[in-house]
């Protein structure tokens, strides 16, 4: 249930409304927009308290909401919540790029993809230190000695990081080193690791299950929420259907429901999505022009030796970098800004296929 208050409420009036409110043993949750504010509650509101909160001196209203996700609908915040880490600003309307490998490899590899990220305009470097893999065979990635190696690749270059975190016990060491933690497709309903997440002051990448709902993807969303943990972000990454082609079915469609059903930035992994090179560049623009606050993409030095085999999906640093001055020209038409690559294409030339 939301209760709607009148900006021209006073605080010292707003403060005995939510008085009341947690008086009752209930959670209030408070969200300012331009005209009015909204009270969201957390929890079972009775008919008379209802009408109760109704004949409050500044309520103008009370509205019960059906949804299962609460915190996360756009309903209790009407407006678009902006992740702020450092000078980059997720979900305020610069489009903004995480680029990187699928996993970190050594020192040297993450210190030059991390130069490459920064000459082409990107704000956020991605790799994973513990990789979740299909078969027990392979490559399952560096552990904390990754993350180290990012974190340093990232503080010399000016860049942020993301990396995947796995498990419960993984996310303190994960937070130590990396300013956003990501949630994995296969991991998106560990509710033990989402209550885990919710406890930490990082912000969080909560990627799209393979077969996921939108509303079982919102609701994974909450858990982290409900934590106490506002700063959350939604990544679609592709889901699996009957097609064979790609390795998943990117659905753009997505993009624009959930900017219409939650106030949480939206993210677009055309990478996963698609599992093709040569499908990353028209699924990031046409991402772009759905509306997406921002992309996370893969691109390595050397994809067809990455140690993970993900690299049939990866970019070349030469492509990487055209496609986001491409991007640099879409995005005012698509209603978003993108920052201005650092160095000319020739920069790129020596990294051409």
């Amino acid at each position: 249930m939301i209760v709607i208050v009148s900006n021209h409420t006073s605080e010292a009036r707003m403060g005995e409304i939510v008085s009341y409110i947690e008086g009752k043993g209930l959670q209030a949750h408070i969200s300012k927009g331009t005209d009015r504010t909204v009270i969201g509650i957390i929890g079972t509101v009775e008919p008379p308290m209802a009408e109760h909160l109704r004949q409050l001196h500044g309520v103008e209203n009370v509205v019960k909401i059906s949804k299962s996700y609460k915190l996360a609908s756009r309903d209790f915040h009407p407006a678009d919540t902006v992740i702020e880490i450092g000078d980059v600003r997720i979900g305020g309307g610069e489009l903004v790029v995480m680029g990187g490998p699928c996993a970190v490899e050594s020192a040297e590899q993450i210190d030059e993809i991390a130069r490459l990220v920064k000459s082409a305009g990107g704000q956020i470097l991605r790799g994973g230190a513990f990789k979740p893999r299909t078969g027990p065979y392979s490559f399952q990635g560096v552990g904390v000695e990754g993350l180290i190696m990012m974190a340093e690749a990232g503080r010399k270059h000016g860049l942020l990081t993301i990396t995947e975190v796995m498990t419960p016990e993984y996310v303190d060491v994960c937070a130590e080193y990396a300013d956003i933690l990501q949630v994995g497709t296969r991991n998106m309903q560990n509710f033990d690791l989402l209550r885990k997440l919710g406890e930490t002051n990082r912000p969080v990448l909560l990627k799209r299950g393979f077969s996921s709902t939108y509303d079982e993807w919102l609701n994974a969303a909450e858990y982290i929420l409900a934590g106490g943990n506002p700063n959350v972000m939604l990544c679609e990454r592709g889901i699996r259907t009957f097609e064979g082609y790609t390795r998943n079915t990117l659905d753009l469609s997505a993009i624009p429901v959930m900017k219409s059903l939650t106030h949480l930035p939206v993210i677009s992994d055309p990478s996963h999505g698609t599992g093709r090179r040569e499908l990353v560049e028209p699924m990031t623009k046409a991402s772009v022009a759905a509306g997406a606050d921002g992309l996370i993409i893969e691109m390595h030095t050397d994809p067809d030796n990455s140690m993970t085999g993900d690299g049939v999906q990866s970019l070349f640093p030469d492509q990487f970098a055209r496609l986001l001055k491409e991007l640099e020209q879409l995005a005012p038409l698509c209603g978003s800004t993108f920052a201005t690559a650092k160095e000319p294409a020739s920069a790129f030339e020596s990294w051409k296929k």
